[in-house]
């Protein structure tokens, strides 16, 4: 069927001319098939927001409420460790630092505990490999006592708070200078506490991957020391899927994204001779292929072609950082405590949070970064402590 299919197709190209192939090839594609196949897919041009949004937000909040539930029973159900082995042996320093700050906010979704839970049990199937990776749990609720999904993490995990009883800031601190502070609060304890060789600093509404710790590893191990890569300040494992379009200021996204057209334009372009029985390719025709091939994937979503890089840690990809979101974050020890001395030299305010003032950094300072993809993290928070928002969307 498939064979005489393509031999009616190359009857037509013989006898029609590549311009008439070409324009239909890109009506039906761009015009039908896309928008067709793409239409409930978030991060796609084709998605049809007024159609979907609403319904789908709606989804993901009873799912998210459904998880957290889910992660409330694992720790009601989970035997309880004696404190030594909540404590952990300190005199051995751990090679990798899970460090989850938290505050209290939506009882109902119980993020921290899904965020903890998913590492409790990623470390439980990593076995020996990860024996030597603790948990920590960073309370920076102005009243720890407030905060009951903390509470029950501390039976669990070590924890420490930064308030001891109800305590109001300095009234002249605002929310974005508070929380750099909680950041930076939570970097330090980690550093006193463990002194480890690496920090992943999470925040509590970003649920690791299940391939996150194998890909830590490689990237630690193998990329990340390789001197063009070695001591950067930090390596971001989140970046927002709407924002990971090719046309972006990034440099590299542009390269990455010629790269593509170059690659299959010539592959599109030999199917095409083959089917239509034409000799020899052309540069216009491996032209039009390279051009539909680096639109398609534009339109569809760079998001989903990343999504194949899971397929082995070797295909991660790790380039220049870019500015928005630090939900979860790698430090070396040394590092952290340069990005220490860092925040303190600036002061946030709202159009200047945490994540764009590390950012700003870079440059002032002569550091580099780097994000890795496609993200190791999902963000699962919908409802920010810094912008409320009653009816949060996906979008």
């Amino acid at each position: 069927m498939l064979l005489r299919g393509l031999r009616l197709h190359g009857k037509w190209c013989r006898f029609s001319s590549p311009i008439t192939q070409f324009l239909t090839l890109t009506v039906v594609t761009f015009g039908v098939l896309a928008p067709l196949i793409c239409h409930r897919l978030l991060h796609s041009y084709f998605y049809l927001r007024r159609w979907h949004l609403n319904s789908m937000s709606e989804e993901f909040l009873k799912q998210n409420q459904e998880d957290g539930q889910t992660a409330l029973r694992y720790f009601e159900d989970l035997r309880t460790p004696n404190s030594s082995e909540i404590s952990g042996d300190k005199a051995l320093r751990p090679w990798l630092l899970i460090t989850i700050v938290t505050v209290q906010r939506r009882n109902e979704f119980h993020y921290v505990l899904q965020v903890a839970s998913r590492f409790h049990r990623l470390l439980q199937q990593c076995g020996p490999r990860c024996q030597n990776y603790q948990v920590f749990i960073c309370n920076v609720e102005q009243d720890p006592g407030n905060h009951q999904d903390a509470r029950l993490l501390g039976n669990f995990f070590a924890m420490v708070s930064r308030y001891k009883n109800w305590e109001d800031p300095d009234a002249a601190v605002n929310q974005f200078e508070k929380e750099k502070r909680d950041y930076a609060f939570c970097m330090e304890q980690s550093l006193l506490a463990y002194n480890p060789e690496y920090i992943l600093l999470v925040e509590d509404d970003a649920v690791p991957e299940e391939e996150i710790f194998p890909v830590l590893q490689h990237l630690l191990l193998e990329r990340l020391s390789k001197p063009h890569l070695k001591d950067a300040l930090y390596l971001k494992l989140y970046h927002p899927e709407r924002l990971q379009h090719y046309i972006n200021p990034e440099p590299m996204r542009i390269l990455e994204w010629l790269g593509l057209g170059m690659f299959l334009g010539p592959l599109l372009s030999f199917v095409y001779s083959w089917v239509s029985g034409r000799p020899s390719l052309t540069w216009p025709i491996v032209l039009f292929f390279a051009l539909y091939s680096m639109a398609l994937a534009e339109l569809v979503g760079r998001h989903y072609l990343l999504e194949l890089r899971r397929l082995t840690p070797v295909l991660y990809n790790v380039v220049p950082v870019t500015e928005c979101c630090m939900p979860a974050m790698v430090f070396s020890a040394s590092s952290a405590r340069r990005a220490l001395g860092y925040l303190q030299e600036v002061h946030c305010h709202p159009g200047f949070a945490k994540d764009t003032a590390l950012y700003s950094l870079l440059r002032i300072k002569d550091e580099r970064a780097y994000v890795v993809e496609p993200n190791l993290v999902r963000h699962v928070g919908m409802f920010s402590s810094l912008r409320p928002n009653n009816i949060p969307k996906l979008l």
